[in-house]
């Protein structure tokens, strides 16, 4: 699957990609009450680029150029950006 094929709503999405960009962490509370971590990420393939959510140790498990495949994220829209995200039953990997 590519980019460019992603539409919010999408669910169990498997992508393989460039992780081009990702910001510092910082601490939020989650609609649960939890403290977390989240830091925002860009992916890029040759069919254009996308946001990406990283939470607690996913944010460790990968740098930017890493190649890293996704399986069974999701997709949504979030201040008006589609966005992909790994979620708790997802997995994120380095590749290559």
């Amino acid at each position: 699957m590519k980019i460019m094929e992603l539409k919010a709503g999408m669910k169990r999405v498997e992508i393989t990609a460039k992780l081009i960009e990702k910001s510092e962490p910082r601490d939020v509370m989650t609609r649960f009450g939890e403290q977390s971590r989240v830091a925002n990420a860009t992916l890029e393939d040759e069919s254009g680029t996308m946001k990406l959510s990283l939470w607690n140790e996913t944010i460790d498990q990968v740098n930017v150029n890493d190649t890293v495949k996704i399986e069974n994220g999701y997709v949504t829209a979030f201040r008006g950006e589609t966005q992909l995200n790994v979620g708790r039953y997802g997995k994120i990997s380095v590749v290559g």
